[in-house]
């Protein structure tokens, strides 16, 4: 998959230095993969979840933070619209970032 925005991890790493590695982690995982549906997304992160309009959230170290994705399974593009803690993402509506 081609990540599309990377720079939200960045900003996202230089405030909450303890999600580096767990970020890291999903971005090579995610570039690795070739997704076409949410079962495959599902064998690479068992834990992910479809929450509408192209929206797919993940949990980041263990649960700490998550990451909404907007995914284009044809062009195999993942743009990520949201990092943040749970308290940031109960306040965001994910099918519309």
């Amino acid at each position: 998959m081609r990540i599309v925005s990377f720079k939200r991890i960045n900003f996202f790493v230089d405030k909450h230095k303890d999600s580096k590695v767990a970020l890291q982690d999903w971005y090579h995982k995610t570039s690795k993969a070739t997704w076409n549906s949410l079962k495959d997304i599902k064998k690479t992160f068992n834990h992910a979840d479809y929450v509408g309009n192209n929206r797919f959230v993940f949990n980041i170290k263990g649960n700490q933070y998550r990451l909404v994705a907007i995914i284009i399974f044809a062009s195999h593009k993942v743009y990520i619209r949201f990092i943040g803690n749970h308290s940031e993402y109960d306040k965001t509506d994910c099918r519309n970032i």
